[in-house]
């Protein structure tokens, strides 16, 4: 949809919303000048939508008395989609998430018949998604320019500041972008790394999008490669276990980050790092299926004092 159209259906909404409004209230709104409302009303007018106009220090745009848009139709399924979808976008993190959630729902429910407007609200009202909320609020802005510079193949320069709070330019190709473990992330090739990192949105202090393009690799998957690089993020103890089940078995044992899980003749050999090594003895001991430690050998001592203080509680 192009940008005057879309500033059409916007002059549509407020007239939907407010009754009369002035051409300059309009025109400050869009931040355009009212020749250029009168334009848009006429644009209304040809497509169907019959528009008052009233001069004077009073006066203003209005939507004929009695004309009403006809109803969208969605099927229940689709409305159920839709609200619980409204519902999960609470939890993302945007700066402008909860204004333009409320926005989006009351669209939809002026133009939804009552029965479809019946079951949003009551998903509203009743229903909870346990997803982790976001850590930082994210600026919509970064989302926005840099998933279309990803669709592009645009590349973009950046002016981030790492976890340390060391600040860097860099130019990059954004392959994709994801929302995980409460934090929205861009992933992409560095070139000033000449290797593929991830960015933190809300760490990114500036942004431009450059002439030069870029081919995205076909099918990237973002929320994988988040996953597998904090998996296997270096830490203190390198850690092979190799787990007697199948790999779909294993995975459902482990949330996503635990570790990387490797098919093998012998079962699946689980990849991790971790800090705590008496940490990750007690999720081995809570398994219930055999598994063999390949290393450390730290780990088989903290998974035995573990079986002996739960042999001790009988």
């Amino acid at each position: 949809m192009t940008k005057p159209m879309t500033r059409v259906l916007a002059v549509l909404e407020l007239l939907q919303a407010h009754g009369q409004v002035s051409g300059a209230e309009i025109a400050a709104r869009l931040e355009v000048d009212t020749r250029t409302v009168r334009r848009y009303v006429a644009t209304l007018e040809e497509m169907g939508i019959p528009v008052t106009a009233e001069r004077g220090r009073a006066g203003g745009y209005a939507l004929v008395a009695g004309f009403k848009l006809p109803p969208m139709m969605f099927s229940d399924d689709e409305a159920l989609a839709l609200s619980v979808g409204l519902l999960a976008a609470r939890s993302l993190g945007l700066d402008r998430a909860a204004p333009a959630i409320a926005g989006a729902q009351s669209k939809l429910e002026r133009t939804m018949p009552a029965r479809l407007r019946q079951r949003v609200r009551a998903i509203d009202e009743t229903v909870q998604l346990g997803l982790r909320r976001a850590n930082t609020a994210t600026g919509h802005a970064a989302l926005a320019v840099l998933s279309v510079a990803a669709r592009a193949g645009r590349r973009v320069r950046l002016s981030y500041v790492d976890a340390a709070g060391t600040p860097s330019e860099r130019a990059v190709d954004t392959y994709g972008l994801a929302f995980h473990d409460g934090c929205w992330y861009a992933v992409g090739w560095c070139h000033l790394r000449c290797d593929v990192r991830s960015f933190r949105l809300d760490r990114i202090q500036a942004m431009e999008s450059l002439e030069e393009g870029f081919e995205r690799p076909a099918e990237f998957d973002a929320l994988g490669y988040l996953v597998r690089s904090v998996a296997t993020l270096s830490r203190a103890w390198t850690v092979e276990v190799l787990l007697k089940t199948s790999l779909e078995r294993a995975q459902a044992q482990f949330f996503d980050t635990m570790g990387v899980f490797e098919q093998t003749a012998d079962g699946v050999l689980m990849h991790n790092q971790s800090d705590d090594i008496a940490w990750f003895a007690r999720q081995l001991a809570s398994l219930s299926f055999e598994f063999e430690i390949r290393r450390p050998p730290e780990l088989r001592e903290e998974v035995r004092k573990c079986a002996e203080n739960l042999l001790s509680q009988l």
